[in-house]
């Protein structure tokens, strides 16, 4: 695992490489939108499980998104309710939506902004990124760095002194180094028939689900 600056590891995205950073859950491992079959590469991931399109607002995720002048209307109050958090929202994908991020054509797309600090100030640079959790198919998901660099030798993490000056910067106190995050999933609900439907129950509960 490279460790590098703040401005390295902007650099090493846009070049499509596969970085690892915390967030509210568990740690990601992301790439850019188009870079996305080197996730399923790297993980052994099944093309039959798309990957989550991250963002650091609603505003940045929304032209991956279609939907109706009503729909919109009900996906921005419940993202307005529950983001930054912990819930993924499946929604109808748009056009842009790059095949690298859903082999199989399901037409949706899960979506989510993390309510971790630093994940949206990273992600406010990179723009969108296709993330999932940091380990290989099948296994846990790994909660700390040491966990992820020893089992993806190759990816791209902030490193030690980047993190103690980018805390302070955000205003944010500097979390524990291990574990990252909450060691929960998102909960993922998915827009259907004018409704929510959850596919996988975690962090967030929706009365309305």
């Amino acid at each position: 695992m490279a460790h590098v600056s703040f401005s390295e590891l902007v650099a090493a995205v846009q070049r499509g490489e596969l970085i690892s950073f915390p967030t509210d859950t568990v740690p990601a491992l992301a790439a850019r939108p188009e870079a996305g079959d080197r996730i399923y590469a790297a993980k052994d991931r099944s093309s039959a499980k798309p990957l989550i399109l991250m963002g650091a607002s609603l505003a940045d995720l929304r032209p991956y998104v279609t939907g109706t002048e009503a729909e919109w209307a009900q996906w921005t109050a419940i993202a307005e309710q529950y983001w930054p958090g912990a819930l993924t929202l499946v929604l109808p994908a748009s056009d842009r939506l790059p095949p690298a991020m859903n082999p199989q054509n399901t037409g949706t797309l899960g979506l989510r902004v993390p309510a971790h600090a630093l994940a949206r100030h990273l992600l406010s640079h990179t723009g969108p990124l296709a993330t999932t959790s940091a380990n290989r198919s099948g296994q846990p998901p790994l909660e700390t760095m040491t966990a992820i660099e020893a089992s993806f030798p190759d990816l791209f993490t902030l490193s030690p002194q980047a993190l103690g000056e980018l805390y302070p910067v955000l205003g944010t106190p500097m979390p524990p180094s291990e574990p990252q995050g909450s060691g929960l999933p998102s909960t993922v609900v998915r827009w259907q028939d004018g409704g929510w439907v959850v596919l996988r129950s975690g962090a967030v509960t929706l009365p309305q689900a």
